[in-house]
This record gives C-alpha cells, sequence and structure tokens, in this order.
C-alpha cells in the first residue's frame, strides 16, 4: 500500500458534495449506499439510473426532458444518449445572472480585470445578436485563435448559444498548425487578436492573423479583438472587423437558446497533431456538460463560492473543463502569462491576493517549481487555497510527497487522468477519501474503467492498458470528415477486437491497485519501451532521476537496433551542469538500483530542450520518430519546435557510427 498523504476530516467529508450526492442516490432508488466504492460499483453496473440520477443532481436546464437515458448501451460505439431531450449548453453556463464575479483575469501586468454573471450575460448577448446578423446558424463552425482571457470565453458562448460548434488555439499556436486544424471544419467565424504577451514581451501575430484568414477559404468574418494596441490594422485581413464595431449596440437583449438534442456538436477537439495531421474529434453538447459537472461538482468538490483557475490555454481541453465552472456559479480566475513570470512567486502571490481556493496545474509546473527550489507554503499565505488539481502527464509519488511538503499539508490534491479524446477524466480525485503517493485516487464514476494485459484480461497490481469497458456520453460522437468511422473505429476499438473484447483503448499504460483502489500512470502506451521484450513505462525512469539535483528534466525513447530495443536517456541539466562521465555513472546507478538493471539506458545524452506539447505533454513520439528514421510533421504542434533541430542532428550521428 502506498503512503498515505491526506485524510479528509469528517467535517470535510459531511460537507463533501460527494456525500450529498450519495443521500440524494439513496433516496432517489431506495439503496443503503454508504461508502464512494459502492457508489462507483452501482454507477458502471446501473449505468442509466447513474446519469439520470445526477442529471437530477446537476440541474441541467432544458426546454424538453429526455425519452430514455440511453438507446442501446450495447451499441458501443455509437449509443444515443438521452434521445428526446432538448437542451443548450450555452444556456446552462449562463444561468447565473447577478452582480457576483464570473470571470477575473490577469496577464503578466498582474492588474485584473473582473466581469460580474450578469455583464457576462448582457456581452454574451450582444454577440449573439451580430452573430444572427451575420447569418450564424446551428452546426456551423467558429474558431478561436486567441489568448486566455474573458472575450475567448463570450464568443464560445456566443456561438454554442446559437448551435454552432466552436473550436478553440492559443494565440501562441503556430500558423501552419492553426490552418491544419481549423481548414478541416472549414469555420463561418474567425475571433482572434492582434497579439499577445508572454514572458515579459509583446508579441505581434498580426501577420499570423493574415495568414490564416487567407488559408481558411470559408471564412465570411473574422472578428480582431485589440490587445496589443487599440487599433490593430486590419485592412489586409480578409472580411476583417474589429470587435467593438461587431458587437451590436442593444445592450437590452435576450438571448434566445437554441434547444437542440443532447448529442447536437458543440466542441471540434484536436489531437496533438505531433505525428500526422490532428484528428477532430466531434464532442456533443449534453455529454460535455453532464460529464464537465460530474467532475466539477462531484469529485473536485467546487461550490459557488468557489474560486477556481487552472493554468491552460484555449488550446487544451482544461480550458473547456474550467469554463464550465460557471454552470456552478463559482468565479472563474483567468491567467495569461508565463505562470513563472518574472518569478515563481507569481501564481502564489494570485492566489493570496484573490483568495483562490483551487489551482489547476500541470505536472510539469509543479516539477519547475521543484526544480526552482520554491517553498510556497513558507513563502505565502495560502489559507484561501483547499485543494490543488493536477493533469497532464504523470506526477512521481515523491512529486506528490513534495505538494503536501513545500505547499501545503492539508489540501485535497487531486491528480486527474482523462483526455481530450472524452473531455474529461477516467482516473481523477474525490474528497471524501484518502490521497496515497503517486495514486489517482479512483476511477471517475460511471467510468468502467480496467486494466488489460497484452491477452486482453484484467489485471491488478501490475501495469496494464488503460480500458473504458462500456460508453460514456462525453465520449467523441464521432470524427470529423470520417466516413464510416473507420479512423475512429481505429483509433479506440480495434486493438482488442481480436481477442473477443469491445473496449475503449485509451492509449495509457497504468496500475490499478487492489488495496487502494487508486491508479498509477505510467504514460503513454505508445512510449512504452520494450528493451529485451521487457515492457518499461517511461515515468518510471523520470520518477527516479529528476530526483537528482542536476537534472531539470529528461526524455527516454526507444531506438530499433538490431532485432531489439535499446534506451537512449536525453538529460537537461540545470545551469552550469555538465554530464561528465561521473554523472552518467551516477544515472546508471540509481536506475539499477531503485528501478532494475532493465531501466538502464544504453545511452545517456545532454539536450538543450524537451518538446513539449501545447497542453503540457512530452513528445516522446516525435523524438522516437526522428532517431528511427521516420518524419515528423506539424512541428508547429509544439511550443517548442526548434528543439527537434538538436534530436535531428543526434539521429544524423547515430546512423553514422
Amino acid at each position: 500500500m502506498g503512503k498515505v498523504l491526506w485524510k479528509p476530516s469528517e467535517e470535510r467529508v459531511r460537507e463533501a458534495n460527494m456525500t450529498k450526492f450519495i443521500n440524494y442516490v439513496n433516496k432517489a432508488q431506495s439503496l443503503t449506499i454508504d461508502s464512494y466504492w459502492q457508489l462507483y460499483e452501482w454507477s458502471t453496473k446501473h449505468i442509466p439510473d447513474f446519469w439520470a440520477t445526477l442529471w437530477q443532481f446537476v440541474d441541467i436546464k432544458f426546454s424538453r426532458k429526455y425519452d430514455e437515458v440511453a438507446d442501446d448501451l450495447g451499441r458501443f460505439p455509437g449509443v444515443k444518449w438521452f434521445p428526446g431531450s432538448r437542451l443548450n449548453f450555452a444556456e446552462n453556463l449562463l444561468r447565473h445572472r447577478d452582480d457576483r464575479s464570473a470571470i477575473v483575469f490577469k496577464d503578466e501586468s498582474q492588474q485584473s480585470v473582473t466581469t460580474s454573471y450578469a455583464e457576462l450575460y448582457e456581452q454574451v448577448a450582444r454577440l449573439v445578436a451580430s452573430l444572427r446578423d451575420i447569418g450564424l446558424a446551428a452546426g456551423d463552425r467558429v474558431c478561436g485563435y486567441m489568448p486566455n482571457f474573458p472575450d475567448t470565453i463570450i464568443a464560445m458562448l456566443a456561438s454554442t448559444s446559437l448551435g454552432a460548434i466552436w473550436s478553440s488555439c492559443g494565440a501562441d499556436l503556430g500558423p501552419v498548425a492553426v490552418i491544419d486544424r481549423f481548414a478541416q471544419i472549414e469555420p463561418k467565424v474567425l475571433f482572434t487578436v492582434d497579439g499577445y504577451y508572454y514572458k515579459g514581451k509583446a508579441f505581434d501575430i498580426s501577420s499570423n492573423v493574415e495568414k490564416i484568414a487567407k488559408g481558411l477559404s470559408s471564412l465570411k468574418k473574422v472578428v480582431i479583438v485589440p490587445h496589443l494596441t487599440s487599433s490593430p490594422k486590419i485592412e489586409t485581413i480578409p472580411n476583417g472587423t474589429l470587435w467593438n464595431e461587431f458587437l451590436s449596440a442593444d445592450k437590452r437583449s435576450e438571448i434566445r437558446f437554441e434547444q437542440l438534442a443532447f448529442n447536437h456538436p458543440v466542441y471540434i477537439m484536436f489531437s496533438s497533431g505531433t505525428t500526422g495531421q490532428p484528428k477532430c474529434l466531434v464532442q456533443g453538447a449534453g455529454g460535455v456538460l453532464l460529464n464537465h459537472l460530474k467532475e466539477l461538482i462531484l469529485h473536485t468538490d467546487l461550490k459557488q463560492y468557489d474560486r477556481i483557475t487552472y493554468i491552460t490555454s484555449p488550446s487544451w481541453m482544461m480550458w473547456n473543463w474550467l469554463i464550465s465552472s460557471l454552470a456552478v456559479g463559482a468565479t472563474i480566475m483567468l491567467y495569461d502569462g508565463n505562470p513563472n513570470h518574472p518569478d515563481w512567486h507569481t501564481i502564489w502571490n494570485m492566489i493570496d491576493e484573490e483568495k483562490l481556493t483551487i489551482l489547476g496545474c500541470s505536472a510539469t509546473y509543479l516539477n519547475s517549481l521543484r526544480s526552482a527550489h520554491a517553498r510556497p507554503g513558507e513563502a505565502h499565505n495560502l489559507s484561501s487555497l483547499r485543494e490543488i488539481s493536477q493533469t497532464g502527464s504523470t506526477l512521481s509519488a515523491d512529486s506528490f510527497e513534495w505538494v503536501y511538503h513545500e505547499i501545503k499539508n492539508n489540501l485535497h490534491f487531486n491528480s486527474i487522468s482523462g483526455g481530450t479524446d472524452i473531455n474529461g477524466c477516467f482516473a481523477i480525485g474525490n474528497p471524501t477519501i484518502s490521497v496515497y503517493a503517486g495514486e489517482l485516487q479512483c476511477p471517475g464514476l460511471g467510468m468502467k474503467i480496467s486494466a488489460y494485459d497484452d491477452a486482453g484480461k484484467p489485471v491488478f497490481d501490475r501495469e496494464g492498458e488503460l480500458v473504458c469497458e462500456a460508453p460514456t456520453p462525453s465520449m467523441p460522437l464521432f470524427f470529423w470528415n470520417d466516413p464510416g468511422s473507420q479512423r475512429y473505429l481505429d483509433a479506440y476499438f480495434s486493438f482488442y477486437k481480436p481477442m473477443g473484447k469491445n473496449v475503449w483503448r485509451h492509449g495509457d499504460y497504468i496500475v490499478l491497485h487492489s488495496d487502494t483502489h487508486g491508479v498509477t500512470f505510467l504514460g503513454r502506451s505508445d512510449s512504452v519501451l520494450k528493451p529485451s521484450g521487457v515492457r518499461i513505462g517511461t515515468s518510471e525512469i523520470y520518477a527516479i532521476i529528476e530526483k537528482l539535483p542536476q537534472i531539470v528534466d529528461s526524455l527516454a525513447v526507444g531506438r530499433d537496433w538490431e532485432g531489439d530495443q535499446r534506451v537512449i536517456l536525453f538529460v537537461q541539466l540545470a545551469p552550469e551542469i555538465k554530464l561528465t562521465d561521473e554523472l552518467k555513472v551516477k544515472i546508471r546507478r540509481v536506475l539499477r538500483e531503485n528501478a532494475s538493471p532493465r531501466h538502464v539506458p544504453a545511452l545517456i545524452l545532454q539536450t538543450p530542450s524537451i518538446p513539449y506539447t501545447f497542453n503540457m505533454k512530452k513528445v516522446e513520439s516525435a523524438v522516437r520518430n526522428i532517431i528511427n528514421g521516420k518524419p515528423v510533421t506539424n512541428r508547429d504542434a509544439l511550443t517548442n519546435p526548434e528543439s527537434l533541430l538538436y534530436y535531428e542532428r543526434i539521429a544524423d550521428a547515430l546512423r553514422n557510427e
């Protein structure tokens, strides 16, 4: 059993939304559930009853109730959820219209701008009127090439109020990557900006916007938000107009929310696109809404008085997830810029000043704090902070402990994992049970997950593939431009078909613990190393060597070698540190002693930087392709595409050895 790091108090358990939901389920279903694990078992065995009860508990707004919860759960994929119901995604997020703070925005200047719920509704209503005037209708696509600021939320809510399908990329994404994504879905409207700020510098993206606008022939309107200057030049942008000129002058209009089917598309999300054209994942309004509210209200314990943030951008699904907090009536804190500019105190100053209660961040951010020897709990008050949510990539047990030692010892550390694919989580936290080092606390309610071995048999306490054995409402409806859904089936359902298993294979390598019921994530299964046929999760290597003070970051890949595979470990070192023979010996020793001889790399090389996607995941697949002489496309999908030049030089050297 892992080390217990936190146990909720009796009061915390009693006041948790999860406890209230258990009581609600018992009353509604005439049950006697008294623990999360009984609730979870019921939610995966009585799937229609669970989702119907959740619908009532989170108070979904609708104009017509459903005829049944699911038409055929055996049709996986392809089940129709809540047929007959009519609702609107944005209406559920705009149900609060009072003077409480809906959004607080800060950038690197640290000046904050607050938007109340009443102001948010008014601004969305004005934009809805403008979009109606240009003929935008349900099913049309609207895209955002925007920073993480309130106008992005307003544009999304206005679009989805009309039943349009929203898709977005952060303003820091390159124009080629943006066109690769948006051209596939032929948007009618593009919302964008003249630039953004990062690490104290202004980045004018007007030329990018021009390239994108000219590269998307479907566009009828390009709406530019002035951000760097009050009057950006837009003459060269086809169909370009400024936000304030486009926005309706009528401040008293009411929104007529289009009432649509539960499965009407709301978002098109994109796969990372680091090794091929990004896949376009079409997600339904009702499924995303219901699943987000499950995760926010029950698993995150979000309440109306909370103030929540996530260090994210519109390129990452955690932006979509965060924005659904509006449906709860909580206050969303948006931060745009580098979270460590001008130093690591930035986010922690914001927590103290804004009295944030829930901080969301990536494993990469927490590891950057460790590398900087930051001690937030010592340098800051943090009295308001009761929860940290973490995702993006795997986090070691040692880093779990660091959170409790160096940030706060009585908070709920809510490590979560799922994916862009489902716009949510398969495994997640729970405010009513203990946190164990290195483990996500539990599978999410309604998510019937398992770990399979290579033969398709469930396994516990050893590595296996994460699968989901039953459909859930937020799984993609389909892929855009995928006749017959063949790409969809190949992506998730084909792997275990020859073994007679009809399950969703997610592509993560995990351990399900039989004692705690928690889940340890070991990394993407397509990046698993197999020296001499023995499977090794790359996170097992990272968790050990990144404890060494000389190592800032690392990346391990397998190189095909004489019918086998040998492991190459790239290490990014702290300033002024060199990769000496002595340090190589130390790295090999700690891996051998703390893992196994199989974990010891055949080659250790010093790298200037590790490539990352915009949702802060290490791009092992791109480096593996380069090392093995395979192509890498869509480099603009990386935050630092220039980093690949180093690996290309190394690949050339290895081929010539």
